[in-house]
């Protein structure tokens, strides 16, 4: 009895260095590795999501970008102009794209007579949409000091640091880092304009 206790005792001793060093078998068999970035919202806008359901960020992760936009209450007329362009089904066809996704409130700031210029010419509305968008996954470890080339061709910049972020030094990042399936929404309170 003595000697099987014995031998117990020295293969839990022998074990004990290959379970400190990480080499033991998972705990469990249905244990699944974290994912490498699990991305936060961020911005003072963030608080107004709905914590589930319906244009939650909970909901946009399991949806295409396009469908993610389509499902948020903010971001109705960004929608609206997205199918006028023609745009809604690229935006879940595009395998990795970022948003800077114009909030109702950021339409708001146009006048009357820019919003129906920009609506009324459709080569126009395409052109300064696809400069709200980008065909990479950016997160907001990217927005920090970021240049990058939009689906319209111009450069689009991103500053700043922990909760506040800007696009052009202008547009304010109200919430971002939304994940959806295939990419990230940020909600911003200007509509970009391309340059000329």
């Amino acid at each position: 009895m003595q000697i099987r206790r014995s031998h117990a005792l020295v293969a839990a001793a022998a074990a004990l260095p290959l379970i400190l060093a990480g080499t033991a078998p998972p705990a469990s068999a249905d244990a699944s590795p974290k994912p490498a970035h699990s991305p936060k919202t961020f911005g003072t806008g963030c608080s107004a999501l709905p914590t589930s359901g319906k244009g939650s960020a909970a909901e946009a992760a399991k949806k295409k970008t396009g469908d993610a936009i389509a499902g948020s209450k903010d971001l109705s007329k960004f929608h609206d102009a997205l199918k006028k362009a023609g745009l809604d089904k690229k935006l879940n066809d595009t395998k990795h794209v970022t948003v800077f996704a114009p909030t109702d409130a950021a339409f708001g700031k146009l006048s009357k007579t820019q919003l129906d210029s920009l609506m009324k010419n459709t080569g126009q509305l395409k052109k300064a949409l696809e400069y709200h968008v980008v065909d990479k996954s950016l997160t907001r470890t990217d927005l920090a000091k970021g240049s990058f080339t939009t689906v319209e061709g111009s450069k689009l910049t991103t500053t700043g640091s922990g909760e506040q972020y800007k696009v052009n030094g202008t547009a304010t990042i109200t919430c971002g880092d939304i994940e959806t399936a295939n990419g990230h929404i940020n909600l911003i309170d200007t509509v970009l304009m391309p340059p000329s």
